[in-house]
């Protein structure tokens, strides 16, 4: 039977809170992880996002704050900026009575600004870890006195490559601290991280339910990249849709997308790691209460989305991980209804789908493109439906005293009823069916490279684009710092990258060839600590 938060050892006025915020009963992971951390002990948390681990640890934190400090009491490391704002944020909501300090820390803030909050007195900071080095080798960050220490999604950190990073930051921190350390997955190097700097840490692990759920339609367009779009467009013309959620990979991403269906007759709105708190919220209460019908988010802005009414999930870009997939589409078929979810897949990502498939232990079904005959078909079912729904109302005595006056001017009543049908289809001049190109299906090759990648002739990977960075061995630069770049400031996944050599005065990188423009494009953002560096072809 599940406990209720009163039974949890919390504070009466924080269970007051909760109440306020319209929390009655605690998840599965806050039932068994509140409890240790308010006594202080060590814990690993394996859950995926969304099942309520922020406010697991943030709980627990909250009261074990000692009152008028001038130091840092807690840190809580996070692989993003967004994911800092958005633990910063409910830890404040969480502690609101007791006027807890808290404050995010991460790249691309001014710099002024977060030292001066330090200055004054911080509680709790949550930080990614590039900004948090920068901050403690400012000597502006002093983590000596930190009680507990927080990894929330450690898994992320690692394959961004921060478990350097994370390693100085925790040496950092007294040797007595309290550590907690959350991860959707356990590799073995987040094993051995746990063995290095946790105390005989309480384990939890909280299994999903069910990966997808029996009411989600699960289906995938194959598509070439170049047609992701006109594909999209095509599908909207004739899925019965809602409200939909359109997933991207980037931020960048999901501007664009957005302004390409608005001007192509599907108005769309983003949810992104660049809207302020304010912003997000109207845009998320604009979609609740249907006055926009589709979402364009990235994974990250997504979290902590829970809404009912979603009829449709798009995956415009497969997500790398079988996890995010599942999490993305468990967006709709909830409460009870029904919803689809829909994968534009590339040749090229087949073997993906078919990991996300062993993984779900579901089939995807394949459904074709919707042809131009199709959709025209769909448009004229739709017009004669809504006309017929209006002649059944048997309104419009304005309209037809109008329709009077052209008959008795010598009209022939079908040729105003085609008039009038075409005046009312202009719209759809707006919406031109874009063309669509044939796909070439590539079937998988035999190889012994669990990948399923294959080698060319020069000992790249096939699909791949060497690239060189301005930094080497005598910058003291290594592998992690490499992936961590190029994933942070060119929003690329950082397990996507290939081979890595690093030279003394330059570092060569495999880039899949699709990222290959994103990161040239960032050339002169990139830095690995203080020192700037720019990529180009090698």
């Amino acid at each position: 039977m599940t406990p209720e938060f009163s039974q949890l050892n919390l504070h009466p006025q924080t269970v007051q809170n909760l109440t306020e915020l319209g929390y009655t009963t605690p998840t599965p992971i806050q039932a068994a992880i509140i409890p240790p951390m308010l006594d202080g002990q060590d814990v690993i948390g394996q859950a995926q996002t969304g099942t309520g681990k922020t406010a697991a640890f943030a709980l627990p934190i909250l009261q074990n704050l000692e009152p008028d400090q001038h130091h840092v009491q807690t840190l809580v490391l996070a692989p993003t900026r967004e994911l800092a704002i958005q633990v910063a944020e409910a830890i404040f909501k969480y502690g609101r009575f007791p006027g807890v300090r808290v404050l995010p820390v991460y790249g691309g803030q001014s710099y002024s600004r977060q030292i001066g909050r330090l200055k004054k007195g911080v509680d709790v900071v949550v930080g990614t870890p590039g900004r948090l080095l920068d901050l403690i080798e400012r000597n502006v960050l002093d983590l000596s006195r930190v009680s507990t220490v927080v990894l929330d999604e450690a898994d992320e950190m690692l394959s961004m490559g921060f478990i350097d990073d994370i390693e100085q930051i925790l040496n950092q921190t007294p040797a007595t601290r309290q550590t907690a350390l959350f991860s959707a997955t356990l590799p073995q190097p987040i094993r051995r991280l746990a063995d290095r700097y946790m105390r005989n840490p309480q384990s939890c692990t909280i299994e999903r339910d069910q990966l997808t759920v029996d009411t989600i339609e699960q289906r995938y367009c194959l598509t070439n990249e170049s047609d992701k779009l006109a594909v999209l467009t095509r599908l909207f013309e004739v899925e019965e849709i809602s409200s939909a959620l359109i997933f991207a990979r980037t931020r960048v991403g999901t501007g664009q997308l957005a302004t390409e269906l608005t001007g192509r007759g599907f108005p769309a709105e983003v949810l992104n790691g660049d809207l302020s708190q304010e912003a997000r919220v109207q845009v998320l209460n604009r979609f609740r209460n249907g006055q926009i019908t589709v979402l364009v988010a990235t994974d990250v802005a997504a979290r902590g989305l829970d809404i009912d009414d979603i009829s449709h999930v798009f995956n415009f870009d497969l997500p790398d991980d079988p996890e995010v997939y599942v999490h993305r589409v468990g967006r709709t078929g909830r409460a009870g209804k029904t919803g689809i979810a829909v994968t534009l897949l590339t040749p090229r990502e087949l073997w993906r789908l078919r990991k996300i498939e062993a993984y779900t232990r579901q089939k995807i079904t394949r459904t074709a493109v919707p042809t131009v005959e199709e959709i025209q078909t769909h448009r004229d079912t739709q017009v004669v439906e809504h006309l017929t729904m209006w002649l059944r109302r048997g309104r419009g005595k304005r309209e037809r005293d109008m329709v009077a006056q052209l008959v008795e001017a010598g009209h022939d009543p079908a040729d105003i009823a085609t008039a009038a049908l075409k005046m009312a289809r202009a719209e759809e001049k707006q919406r031109p069916i874009a063309p669509v190109s044939e796909v070439q299906d590539i079937r998988p090759r035999k190889s012994g490279r669990k990948n399923g990648r294959e080698r060319s002739r020069n000992g790249r990977e096939s699909g791949m684009v060497r690239l060189s960075l301005s930094t080497g061995k005598a910058d003291g630069v290594r592998v992690n710092h490499v992936v961590g770049a190029l994933a942070h400031y060119a929003e690329i996944p950082g397990r996507a990258l290939g081979k890595i050599v690093i030279q003394d005065r330059r570092t060569l990188v495999d880039v899949p060839e699709q990222f290959v423009g994103r990161v040239l494009a960032k050339t002169g953002k990139y830095r690995i600590g203080r020192q700037s560096l720019s990529v180009e072809r090698a």
